[in-house]
């Protein structure tokens, strides 16, 4: 058999096939959104100030470092919104939208569980309460949940967008 076709077989939609590819269009627009509050209107200058003299930092050390620290933090907001967006594109069904959605979904779970500094979570809630964390919990939370939805149809379908094989 010719190992070109056999890369090439079809794949037949199963009944899973747009179901996941409109969850993770929705959650994508979803997570765009949070990651677009969360990384401007929440995070702010002033909460970067909070957060770093809640770690330690004079206040006139905070005020040197938040700039820098500020353009770096919404360089990978940008970043995720721009993976979230692309994430749009499951509706197309294309198979790196898939891989793309995963990964972005995959490292955006992992900001809770230590790559946001816990006194970010600290300063959020001390300046806007509940509702300071409600981006990052949705947009943290929901990709933890959408990514464990496409890792176990991968492993169920072995083939991306939950398609069966020919």
């Amino acid at each position: 058999m010719d190992i070109t076709a056999t890369r090439r077989q079809a794949k037949i939609p199963t009944v899973w096939t747009r179901r996941l590819q409109v969850l993770t269009f929705i959650s994508s627009v979803v997570f765009a959104i949070g990651t677009l509050l969360h990384g401007w209107v929440i995070i702010n200058p002033g909460t970067l100030e909070l957060m770093m003299t809640l770690s330690g930092k004079t206040p006139a050390e905070a005020a040197t470092e938040v700039p820098g620290f500020l353009a770096g933090f919404r360089t990978v907001g940008a970043v995720y919104v721009i993976g979230n967006a692309l994430g749009m594109l499951a509706l197309r069904g294309w198979k790196w939208t898939f891989w793309v959605a995963l990964a972005v979904n995959v490292t955006q779970a992992a900001g809770p569980f230590g790559m946001i500094p816990p006194v970010m979570w600290k300063a959020c809630a001390q300046l806007y309460g509940t509702v300071g964390l409600l981006p990052s919990i949705v947009t943290d939370g929901g990709a933890l949940i959408l990514s464990i939805v496409l890792i176990v149809s991968l492993a169920r379908f072995r083939s991306t967008w939950a398609h069966r094989r020919a």
